[in-house]
């Protein structure tokens, strides 16, 4: 099952208290939730999940700790909007653990993963239209090729997205081996001895399903618009296209305006309204070693301060 990574890290810099609002942005399987449920016992939990699955496991999960959560099923970048319509205009804390889960990797017929055979799918919300079968089968050759090189970022993506435009031009590409099998045709031998070939591929193509890099900065600009004061967002990411775009909004919300740099005693009301609480935190070497999808994570702390 799903372990959560930097979880205790990412309690800490929550920084809650009994009476909490809290919203957990990516719930997952439950993971941090529990742990947040468990420390605002006077506050309230709002919980935002696109896949049925983990919403129905995260429900039993979570009901076993208290009564004071709310799952939404909804993508994350409608936080706002949704906490609106209930009534929430300022919250306490808001966590985002971008990416695709563990057990969405490992339930093979969701199509995520490049070491198991499945229809190609990929869609966290298991009602969208797009999915990676169209992906595959659907864009040209260039779209294919900018989807690999932006997110990615590989080297080869002008010769896969190549090889699976002439080769779908006999058959459609419908299993996720039979997509593998495409891209190792593609990529020479040197480098698949390095690393899976399939890899980055997989990545740009789930990242192009669910549109993960669109929603990001929208939703972290509306959960920083609802922070109350000393209120504050923890990101958790898992590579380097993600962790970018957050380290770019965090600088962006936090800086002082050049023109004011120099002055000796800026104005109050001219200094940001947020500052970063910690620039970085990387896993620990021990949960590295028990996790391996620790390995790539990355957690970002920014809280409001007026």
């Amino acid at each position: 099952m799903h372990t959560s990574v930097l979880l205790e890290e990412a309690i800490l810099y929550l920084n809650l208290k009994e009476d909490s609002i809290v919203v957990d942005a990516t719930l997952g399987y439950g993971g941090h939730s529990s742990e947040i449920l468990k420390r605002i016992k006077r506050g309230r939990l709002f919980c935002f999940d696109q896949d049925k699955d983990a919403i129905s496991y995260s429900e039993k999960r979570l009901s076993g700790i208290g009564k004071n959560y709310q799952i939404i099923k909804s993508n994350f970048v409608h936080l706002k909007e949704k906490l609106e319509e209930l009534g929430i205009s300022k919250v306490d804390g808001v966590l985002f653990d971008l990416g695709v889960s563990s057990p969405q990797l490992d339930q093979k017929e969701r199509g995520f993963s490049y070491h198991q055979d499945a229809m190609l799918d990929m869609r966290m919300d298991q009602e969208g239209k797009l999915s990676a079968y169209d992906v595959v089968n659907t864009y040209s050759k260039k779209e294919l090729e900018r989807i690999f090189k932006e997110y990615g970022e590989s080297k080869f993506a002008s010769n896969i997205a190549k090889k699976i435009v002439e080769y779908r031009e006999r058959n459609p590409i419908e299993s996720t081996l039979e997509l593998v099998e495409i891209i190792k045709t593609a990529v020479p031998i040197k480098f698949r001895l390095q690393k899976h070939p399939a890899k980055q591929i997989f990545q740009a193509i789930r990242i192009e399903v669910n549109h993960e890099l669109d929603v990001i900065e929208p939703a972290i600009l509306s959960s920083l618009e609802m922070l109350n004061v000393g209120g504050r967002v923890v990101v958790i990411t898992f590579h380097s296209l993600e962790d970018k775009l957050v380290k770019k909004i965090f600088k962006k919300m936090t800086e002082i305006d050049p023109k004011l740099k120099g002055m000796p005693n800026i104005p109050k009301e001219l200094l940001p309204d947020y500052q970063l609480v910690v620039n970085k935190i990387l896993p620990t070497k021990e949960e590295m070693e028990k996790n391996k999808r620790a390995r790539s994570a990355t957690l970002r702390v920014i809280e409001r301060i007026k």
